[in-house]
């Protein structure tokens, strides 16, 4: 079980989640966001963290932005992923010309089974891409960090049929165990349920996450 903590925006929350175990940390490039980080942090978190034996692999969260400028960006700060967050098209993750191409999977917010199961099918990142694909909770103007829990019967049908799916939304160290048991994702993402307040984590919750996650990923088989 591999676990995403989003919404990093300073050097010691990110050290806390890698000491916590975390498999990927999540910098969101959105200025709207209540867990915005500028370009030049995140360069000087990821510099810092690039020289640790255990760095977890760096995602970059977009939203609408050009291909051009989210690859600039992952190059810049030195980031493995880009998270489609918005109303990205298809070709901007499958289409071998483009400068994303290999290094960017799509976040998905679903109304429906079938919505989900189309856009999949758009959007499934090339093979070895991990993530292949994240699952949010549906909100109308939010996009991501909702804490708005996602419809679980949906996702499990999902992760049935997508190899790689990254479950977001409304994760919480108290139901993340749930979540897996029943969902049996690839891996799971938070951001507000393990925060202190938007955009500063609480470490006894990152701890307590990631642990429940893993235990009970372990746990069921």
């Amino acid at each position: 079980m591999q676990v995403k903590i989003c919404g990093i925006t300073n050097l010691e929350d990110a050290l806390t989640a890698v000491a916590a175990g975390a498999d990927y940390l999540g910098f969101i490039f959105y200025p709207p966001s209540k867990r915005a980080v500028s370009v030049a942090d995140a360069q000087g978190i990821a510099a810092h963290l690039r020289r640790l034996p255990d760095c977890p692999r760096l995602v970059g969260v977009f939203v609408d932005a050009t291909a051009v400028e989210m690859a600039h960006v992952l190059d810049h700060v030195n980031l493995d992923l880009a998270q489609l967050s918005g109303d990205e098209v298809p070709s901007l993750v499958g289409d071998p010309a483009s400068p994303l191409y290999g290094r960017a999977y799509k976040a998905l917010r679903p109304t429906s089974f079938a919505e989900a199961e189309a856009d999949a099918e758009w959007f499934m990142a090339p093979e070895g891409v991990r993530p292949s694909l994240l699952i949010d909770s549906y909100h109308p103007t939010l996009r991501g960090g909702s804490g708005l829990t996602g419809d679980w019967a949906l996702s499990a049908r999902l992760a049935r049929q997508v190899s790689g799916l990254m479950l977001a939304g409304g994760l919480t160290p108290e139901n993340v165990a749930a979540a897996v048991r029943q969902i049996r994702p690839f891996a799971v993402d938070v951001a507000s349920g393990v925060e202190a307040a938007p955009g500063r984590q609480d470490p006894a919750r990152v701890a307590a996450f990631i642990r429940n996650a893993k235990k009970a990923s372990a746990n069921h088989g």
